[in-house]
């Protein structure tokens, strides 16, 4: 059984140092609750939207969304999506995670993930009592669930000025896609 994973209200932080290790990846992506969801379409360049998302205890990402959403279009035509995890704090930083999707339509999941959603926007858990109303809206929308399964990560580091230190030597270095499971380095950060 999946379950869904608790909203963090200290959500891990990007190092602007050095490139981030797999498992802290792992963590920020499981951490943090808005995402760009991208996907490719069919003409034009690529449909992008803002997002929030549900972690699960077994790694994917869960969205609500409406049957008849490109979103949900495109996950069942392609199969693949990317998201853009996106840090809350300024100077925003951001995480791209590759996917896999399938479109799920179990009515339940997709009221919790609705009800974690409400939690996640208003900052605290919804009251059972509004899953009645949660449960009307996912039918009346015909509301059906993303499951994205991450499978490649890119990421990098931000890199910002702070009270105008021009003087100070910005750097910045290359990154690379990294596979989802992968293990740290033994030498560590």
């Amino acid at each position: 059984m999946t379950t869904l994973l608790p909203w963090s209200a200290a959500p891990l932080a990007l190092p602007s140092d050095r490139d981030m290790l797999p498992s802290e990846r792992r963590e920020f992506v499981r951490t943090h609750r808005t995402c760009i969801f991208g996907y490719a379409r069919r003409s034009d360049g690529p449909a992008m939207s803002v997002v929030y998302y549900i972690p699960t205890d077994d790694d994917e990402l869960l969205i609500a969304t409406m049957a008849g959403r490109a979103k949900a279009r495109a996950a069942e035509r392609n199969g693949k999506v990317s998201l853009c995890v996106l840090d809350e704090r300024w100077p925003v930083g951001y995480l791209q995670v590759y996917c896999d999707a399938v479109v799920d339509r179990d009515r339940s999941m997709t009221v919790d993930v609705m009800m974690a959603v409400g939690g996640r926007m208003s900052g605290t858990e919804l009251d059972t009592s509004a899953r009645p109303v949660v449960e009307a809206m996912a039918e009346e929308e015909d509301r059906v669930l993303i499951r994205c399964r991450p499978y490649a990560t890119f990421a990098t580091p931000p890199r910002h000025l702070h009270d105008n230190d021009q003087d100070e030597e910005l750097t910045h270095w290359l990154s690379g896609s990294v596979a989802w499971d992968a293990p740290d380095p033994a030498e560590g950060p």
